[in-house]
């Protein structure tokens, strides 16, 4: 008889809990949902989503707060560039190469403030100037590319690498923004 009764209250109690157990199920899968949904506009929509599930944050995040992540990944990799020039730099003995490393080092911090700008503007819900500093941080790049092409010198590949990505994500955050 006790066994029936631990079978009938097992039930009982799984019963009352499935919606709570296959609530959070779902939430996941939708937060999920809601990432590759951002996310598949992009150009490089794996690379977006792999940024987004590199970030704690992003199960529980809105539209804004997953352009918010997209956009520190942009300054992650920022960190990444200009931590790559500087070195590039210091032992660069071509005088062409040196120079457009050391320029390309002040358009990242340049870059990284419209960057900074760019979040705040998105948590007050001013989007088009959010994308406007994406935008503005993405032609420091573009032209920092532009500068280290004109040197005609060969590049680490792990810099070249960083620069690609580094436009992917500010291509993925643009048209996240666009979106809203």
């Amino acid at each position: 008889m006790a066994s029936f009764f631990h079978r009938v209250l097992f039930l009982v109690l799984l019963a009352a809990l499935s919606p709570v157990l296959i609530g959070t199920h779902n939430l996941v899968k939708a937060d999920d949902n809601l990432i590759k949904l951002q996310c598949r506009h992009a150009e490089t929509p794996t690379l977006c989503i792999q940024c987004l599930k590199s970030d704690p944050r992003a199960p529980h995040a809105d539209k804004v707060g997953i352009a918010t992540i997209v956009i520190n990944c942009l300054s992650s990799h920022w960190k990444t560039l200009a931590s790559n020039m500087t070195k590039l730099a210091s032992k660069e003995e071509d005088k062409k190469l040196k120079s457009a490393c050391q320029s390309c080092i002040k358009g990242y911090v340049k870059a990284n403030k419209n960057l900074l700008k760019a979040v705040s503007l998105l948590k007050i819900g001013d989007y088009d100037k959010a994308n406007s500093g994406v935008k503005t941080a993405l032609a420091y790049e573009l032209f920092c590319r532009e500068t280290l092409e004109e040197s005609k010198s060969k590049l680490p590949s792990l810099v070249v690498y960083e620069m690609r990505v580094y436009e992917a994500l500010s291509e993925a955050a643009l048209r996240i923004v666009d979106r809203f």
